[in-house]
């Protein structure tokens, strides 16, 4: 078996035939996200339809206190009927730079503010479906500061020391069920002291 080279530059371009825009209607307008049905042409020139859900763009932020514990959430989902374990994370309001928006969520989902904050990467969802970015942050120097719970979305706060963290994410006992979360922590796991 021959060995695989690891490419040092990738990029998004590509000769490689897509599918083309044909036309384009509005399915749904909600109050946060929009569906759209795009016709398309097909590579081979069949036509065929993409479910497209138009989505603002959402931020997740891994909070380090002064203590050195991570801040993390558990919150109900209605979509899966359950509470799950999160890093703070939420909408960005329209105008809003993603920077912006992760020192708001920070605050109101768990009231720290940071004293550092440091972007990860952005990245993309589900693109299969939806256009929507995660923009990821690790915030340190948190530290707690006044602010008002959301009384419609109640929110409880964990904090886990720092050398636990791996114990959250070990395959095949992983607690963290939360995509973005596990994407953040095993960044941070493997990056901890480039990023501290």
């Amino acid at each position: 078996m021959g060995s695989v080279k690891t490419p040092t530059n990738l990029t998004t371009s590509s000769d490689t035939p897509h599918e083309q825009f044909i036309s384009s209607r509005g399915a749904y307008d909600g109050h946060i996200l929009h569906l759209r049905v795009d016709d398309v042409r097909l590579p081979s020139g069949r036509e065929s339809v993409r479910e497209i859900i138009e989505h603002p763009g959402s931020v997740i932020v891994l909070p380090v206190t002064t203590d050195g514990e991570v801040l993390f959430i558990r919150q109900y989902r209605y979509a899966i009927d359950r509470h799950v374990i999160e890093l703070p994370a939420g909408l960005i309001d329209p105008g809003e730079a993603p920077a912006d928006a992760a020192v708001r969520e920070l605050v109101e989902e768990t009231g720290y503010q940071a004293g550092d904050l440091r972007f990860l990467a952005a990245a993309y969802i589900s693109p299969g479906y939806t256009q929507e970015k995660s923009h990821f942050y690790v915030a340190t120097g948190c530290h707690q500061v006044a602010h008002e719970p959301d009384q419609d979305e109640p929110i409880d706060l964990l904090r886990v020391p720092i050398g636990d963290l791996a114990a959250l994410i070990r395959p095949g006992e992983a607690q963290i069920e939360n995509a973005q979360a596990l994407l953040a922590l095993n960044w941070f796991v493997r990056m901890r002291e480039e990023l501290l």
